[in-house]
């Protein structure tokens, strides 16, 4: 791992690093597995986290036996519809949403001049981070559509330095799902993985929560490395 004072960007997710968004996604997806007669699990919901709109679909339809079930296009419909139940449960979203914490960190290290990127794989993040009013701290977002792989390839995170002008070491990647610290160390970037410890073991930094998150803490983390 760098040292600190390396460190001149910012690489976020958004869904359950920044906010809440995680729990709509979720929601959305508990609707369609129940249309399409798949049992909704706790092990399903954690393997969904960080992963593609597409992917994630798969990997419902694999966790009930139906992968081969159904056409490229009735999957593109799934998909869709998955997205129209998330953007009306949108509606409702606001800064309250924001975790612990984390609105304090982005305006901290904007105001320090560190250079923040989004690294979500959601199309819809650019929305989420206009209604929870923190889109003018981002300096740029990678657009998923732009990508061939989804986490855990390490392209998005390398995407989310290079969309800044700086090289991977030069940035830590914030994350809450075991795809997304795997496509941070991927990168080559430092990876601040929030939640379980044994869930998240593979990142340089762990802190239970998003509170824990500020510079002094990642500062003195990195003098000491998780892994």
């Amino acid at each position: 791992m760098v040292d600190f004072e390396q460190i001149k960007g910012f690489v976020f997710d958004l869904d359950g690093v920044i906010a809440n968004t995680s729990a709509y996604h979720a929601k959305a997806w508990h609707q369609l597995a129940d249309e399409l007669g798949v049992e909704w699990t706790d092990d399903l919901a954690n393997q969904l986290k960080g992963v593609g709109r597409m992917d994630s679909l798969n990997l419902i339809l694999k966790s009930g036996g139906k992968e081969n079930d159904y056409t490229e296009d009735e999957k593109k419909k799934f998909a869709a519809e998955k997205n129209d139940n998330y953007l009306k449960l949108l509606e409702t979203l606001d800064s309250s949403e924001i975790l612990p914490g984390m609105g304090e960190f982005i305006k901290d290290i904007s105001e320090r001049h560190y250079l923040i990127s989004l690294a979500s794989s959601s199309k819809n993040s650019p929305r989420v981070l206009e209604k929870l009013n923190l889109a003018k701290y981002f300096n740029e977002r990678v657009d998923p559509a732009t990508l061939k792989h989804g986490k855990p390839d390490p392209e998005i995170y390398r995407r989310g330095a290079e969309i800044l002008n700086l090289k991977p070491e030069e940035c830590i990647g914030l994350e809450d799902a075991i795809a997304g610290v795997k496509s941070i160390n991927g990168a080559g970037e430092t990876s601040l993985g929030i939640g379980d410890s044994k869930l998240l073991h593979e990142a340089d930094i762990i802190f239970k929560d998003t509170s824990q998150v500020t510079l002094e803490n990642i500062k003195n983390a990195m003098l000491i490395p998780s892994r």
